[in-house]
């Protein structure tokens, strides 16, 4: 059993529960309100910025110039589709400046991407690339599972489409690869460490979904409201 194969059975319930979870499937029926979709997306806008930044950070971990080369073009490749992504969904979903000026990030969203900065701090490209995988792997899955659902909302065939095309098939695979390759140097203890990051990161993929579907608030926000 390759290492990642390993990673995926241990996260197997967690994986079930986000590809089932209600506001996946309401994208896949596409009855998902909008604004719940809005919300998703201007975490995710924030999450993609860091995300990015997570990359050039494992870029620099890496000895090896052909992988930090990869890791430099997948932060480009992030820092323009969160640009793609400004620009599109906030046509079709009325986002004005004024919302992307004033946004503050859910709980989760500020924890993930923390958890993220976490795994960097390591100083170990593994760890890092664990991290990241998930966020990788979980989107290729669903995109892959539902790619011929016809939600009926364009905006909803459009991200479906994104994550079902080769290009984003083949950048996971990248990820998935390159973690088996430098856990095969890995130490047993270090294996343990990698895991850990994963698993935690597999955890925030789900929480994400949960965060978009109930619009979560910081909880100071919600008692004020009371």
């Amino acid at each position: 059993m390759r290492f990642t194969e390993s990673l995926r059975q241990a996260t197997k319930g967690s994986w079930e529960q986000s590809l089932n979870h209600p506001f996946v499937q309401g994208i896949v029926r596409g009855d998902l309100p909008l604004e719940t979709f809005k919300f998703y997306i201007l975490q995710d806008i924030y999450y993609l910025k860091h995300f990015g930044k997570v990359h050039a950070i494992a870029a620099s971990q890496a000895d090896d110039f052909q992988v930090a080369g990869m890791l430099a073009e997948k932060a480009k490749m992030t820092a323009e589709a969160e640009l793609t992504v400004h620009r599109e969904h906030a046509e079709l979903l009325n986002i004005t400046n004024e919302e992307m000026n004033q946004f503050k990030p859910a709980p989760t969203a500020y924890a993930y991407t923390s958890h993220l900065y976490r795994a960097a701090l390591s100083g170990q490209l593994a760890q890092t690339v664990a991290a990241m995988l998930p966020c990788y792997w979980l989107y290729a899955d669903i995109g892959k599972t539902n790619q011929d659902a016809k939600p009926g909302q364009t905006i909803y065939q459009n991200w479906i489409s994104m994550y079902a095309d080769d290009w984003f098939q083949t950048s996971t695979q990248e990820q998935i690869d390159l973690l088996n390759q430098l856990a095969e140097e890995a130490s047993d203890k270090e294996k343990g460490k990698i895991k850990e990051q994963f698993v935690i990161a597999k955890e925030y993929e789900l929480a994400f979904w949960e965060m978009a579907y109930m619009k979560e608030e910081w909880l100071s926000a919600r008692r004020n409201t009371v």
